[in-house]
């Protein structure tokens, strides 16, 4: 397996050759330093207003040890998982989540991912497919699959 492109320089380089992406090759990983401000900011950019994504007091009334990240956060951070990795050209064409163990403030969550496979589609663009998850020191909070798209033209015709 090898790791394709580098996210530290993912911002100055193009989007990723899909001829030059295999089967078994990583993602680079990716991670977030979950912190109140995250939680809350993600919560009002997405206008979940639900105090348990805000008011550490009313999670622990609810039950929870804290505030905790909302679900619409988490998936913006998948889809920045990948799209930092494909390039500012790659699109998202289907992503599947599933949601596991919550995150807290302060528990950074790291995003791991793998092709599982190419394929050119019906209009003959380049279709990545990727499982990925995104893990904190409770567990998996997140995994998934995505398909994703890259430039068109770089598949041979």
């Amino acid at each position: 397996m090898t790791t394709v492109g580098s996210r530290q320089s993912r911002q100055s380089r193009t989007t990723l050759d899909w001829r030059g992406i295999n089967t078994g090759d990583e993602v680079t990983p990716m991670e977030v330093p979950v912190t109140a401000t995250v939680i809350v900011a993600g919560a009002i950019a997405s206008r979940d207003f639900m105090p348990v994504h805000h008011d550490p007091e009313f999670a622990k009334q609810q039950g929870s040890p804290n505030m905790f990240m909302n679900i619409l956060t988490t998936n913006g951070l998948c889809t920045k998982f990948l799209t930092d990795w494909a390039g500012p050209e790659a699109m998202v064409k289907k992503l599947s989540i599933r949601l596991g163990v919550p995150a807290f403030p302060n528990d950074p969550l790291r995003f791991t991912g793998a092709v599982t496979g190419t394929s050119v589609g019906s209009d003959g663009e380049g279709l990545v497919e990727v499982a990925f998850k995104g893990s904190n020191s409770l567990g998996d909070h997140v995994s998934g699959t995505a398909t994703i798209s890259l430039l068109d033209s770089r598949v041979e015709k």
